[in-house]
């Protein structure tokens, strides 16, 4: 599925904020961003016209299914690239900093032999080590 970087920033948000709070509204998605309210409005309008979420009539905001892959892959990205960037040594702030930029534009083949490689040294090592 080809979305673009924004697209994937505001599904992952909304996962994230899911798991953490439960019930998600467009007021915690731009308090977590940082963006103003008639912005994240307007993105959610268009993600629901994508197809992306669903807006039930209390407006709480719900990932669709199609939403939901695209959020589960990017936030599973954004993991293994933080994981792997602070194994070989890099501060968690910039591992979470550089995750966030990178994940949108990494190819699943490389993520896929990074993430193989990783497991496969760390199961070398014994573990988290």
């Amino acid at each position: 599925m080809n979305v673009q970087e924004s697209s994937e920033m505001y599904l992952k948000t909304i996962l994230i904020l899911e798991k953490r709070i439960g019930i998600v509204r467009a007021i915690d998605i731009a308090r977590e961003m940082q963006f103003s309210r008639p912005t994240v409005s307007q993105q959610i309008k268009n993600l629901t016209a994508n197809g992306y979420l669903e807006v039930d009539n209390k407006k709480q905001i719900f990932l669709s299914p199609k939403g939901r892959e695209i959020a589960e892959e990017t936030y599973y990205r954004h993991n293994g690239l933080v994981d792997f960037f602070i194994w070989i040594g890099v501060s968690e702030d910039t591992a979470l900093e550089d995750a966030c930029r990178i994940e949108h534009y990494i190819s699943q083949e490389t993520f896929d032999r990074m993430r193989e490689y990783f497991d496969k040294c760390r199961n070398l090592k014994g573990g988290d080590n």
